[in-house]
C-alpha cells in the first residue's frame, strides 16, 4: 500500500510542473498578441472609419476588441479579447462574450471599439465585475458621406460604440447584451 502511494506521489509530482505549464500563462505571449492586434485594429479604424481619431482624442478611455468571432445556427454566440487603453496606454485586458437565440445562421468576424466619453462611464466600467452593453451605448455609424455622425451632442454620450472590419455571412453586428469581463492573459 505504501509503495503504491509513493509511486502515485512521485508520478503526480513529476507531472505537476508539466501540467501547470500548459495553461497558467507563465511565459506566454498572450498579452503581447492582444497588444499587437489592438494596435493594428486602431490603425485600421483610423484609416477606414473617419471621425474615430477625433473620438479617441475626446474619450476618457477606449476598449478595443480587435477580433470578435460570432457564429450561430439557431443558438449563437460571440467571443473576443481586447484591451482598455487610457491616454494611448493599455491598462487592462478584457474578454467580450455574448449569446443569442433566434432566427440566425452563419458566422462573421468583426472588430469594435467602445469609447468612454466621460470619466464616470469609464470608472463605472472599470469598477464593475462584469459590464454588459445595453441601451446606454450609442452606436456611431458611417453616414453616406463616409464619416461618422459625430457632433457636440454625440460627444456627451457616456459610451459610443464603433463596429468595423466586418467579414462573414451574418449581416450586421450588435453589441447589445455583450458582457465584458477583465482577464489576465
Amino acid at each position: 500500500m505504501s509503495i503504491l502511494s509513493r509511486r502515485n506521489f512521485l508520478m503526480t509530482a513529476a507531472a505537476t510542473p508539466a501540467l501547470a505549464a500548459c495553461g497558467n500563462g507563465v511565459n506566454s505571449r498572450a498579452s503581447e498578441r492582444i497588444d499587437e492586434r489592438v494596435e493594428s485594429a486602431i490603425d485600421f479604424m483610423y484609416q477606414e472609419v473617419p471621425g474615430t481619431r477625433e473620438l479617441s482624442f475626446n474619450a476618457a478611455g477606449m476598449l478595443v476588441m480587435p477580433l470578435v468571432t460570432e457564429a450561430g445556427f439557431g443558438f449563437g454566440g460571440s467571443y473576443g479579447r481586447g484591451a482598455l487603453q487610457i491616454n494611448g496606454a493599455t491598462v487592462d485586458y478584457y474578454s467580450a462574450i455574448s449569446g443569442t437565440f433566434g432566427l440566425q445562421i452563419g458566422a462573421q468576424q468583426y472588430a469594435h471599439t467602445l469609447f468612454f466619453m466621460t470619466e464616470q462611464a469609464l470608472s463605472s466600467f472599470r469598477s464593475a465585475s462584469g459590464w454588459a452593453a445595453g441601451a446606454d451605448v450609442r452606436y456611431a455609424v458611417n453616414t453616406s458621406g463616409g464619416t461618422l455622425g459625430v457632433d457636440t451632442t454625440t460627444l456627451v454620450d457616456p459610451v459610443i460604440a464603433v463596429v468595423y472590419g466586418q467579414a462573414g455571412l451574418i449581416v450586421g453586428a450588435t453589441l447589445e447584451g455583450t458582457r465584458y469581463t477583465r482577464i489576465i492573459p
